[in-house]
């Protein structure tokens, strides 16, 4: 049982820089939280790592964040949601959320014939995480799966409105539109900086699910922050912290601060966190 106070924070972690958008939807629908992030860029991608090594780092990152007294812990990364947050979820004393299972109510939601499309990693479509937690809530519903390797790094790049960047999407939309969808999950945190180049390319009729914006509003009746406290944000990474920061500004959408370098993956106590050198 977790017994912090509505004032503790509340623990974020992905593979890299993609939780930055959940990040971003969790300041807005809870502006008084707390929120201390972990992004594992020494070791992205994760969709490139059996699910064993997965829960690995994933147990690595929470023992983390545990020794930071976070309150709960949203698990950004969508392979480390589907992965990992079924295995570990039962071994920590505080909850465990992930954003596969948000995105996917959201769709179900939405859609109003049935047919939905899901857009992410090579990992992501293959394992179809996404159809798996649709069908669990509706097995009437068809769910077609396009993996959209290109995007991450153009949005990397910054070319996430790039003539480009519009090519290559209508390229993957075509097949998902051949499909008469009607609801598109954004099964990547990267893809909702995507938005302006997909809404282009979209009928106005398609339901665009953030699952950020979904796994943020899930929470809004587990997480009740204390509304007088003054939030503050700590930003921790495994590797490179100088061009997530840069980067990350983008994600967040304003600028970042409190960034720290910390490796998860070797032997550290309590007192070392508060030893991690800041970057910005």
């Amino acid at each position: 049982m977790n017994n912090l106070t509505p004032a503790a924070p509340l623990g974020v972690f992905d593979s890299g820089l993609g939780g930055l958008t959940v990040v971003r939807q969790l300041q807005r629908v809870f502006p008084s939280l707390s929120i201390i992030y972990y992004g594992d860029t020494a070791r992205v991608p994760y969709g490139t790592k059996s699910p064993d090594t997965v829960t690995r780092f994933s147990r690595q990152i929470v023992d983390f964040l545990i020794a930071q007294q976070v309150q709960a812990i949203m698990v950004a990364c969508n392979t480390a949601s589907a992965a990992a947050v079924p295995q570990i979820r039962d071994e920590y004393p505080l909850p465990i959320y992930g954003v596969v299972e948000p995105g996917a109510r959201a769709a179900v939601e939405a859609t109003r014939s049935g047919r939905i499309g899901v857009i992410g990693t090579n990992s992501t479509i293959r394992t179809s995480v996404y159809t798996k937690a649709i069908r669990h809530i509706d097995g009437n519903i068809r769910v077609f799966g396009k993996a959209c390797p290109l995007f991450v790094p153009l949005v990397e790049d910054g070319k996430e409105e790039h003539q480009v960047t519009e090519i290559i999407a209508r390229e993957y939309l075509n097949p998902l539109l051949e499909q008469e969808i009607d609801t598109l999950i954004l099964g990547c945190t990267h893809y909702p900086l995507l938005i302006g180049t997909l809404q282009k390319l979209l009928p106005e009729d398609i339901a665009i699910i953030d699952s950020g914006v979904a796994a943020a509003n899930a929470l809004t009746g587990a997480l009740r922050p204390d509304p007088h406290n003054t939030p503050e944000y700590k930003y921790f990474v495994s590797d490179t912290p100088e061009k997530f920061a840069e980067i990350g500004t983008r994600f967040l959408g304003h600028p970042m601060e409190n960034v720290f370098y910390f490796d998860v993956d070797r032997s550290w106590t309590s007192d070392d966190i508060s030893l991690a050198p800041m970057i910005l």
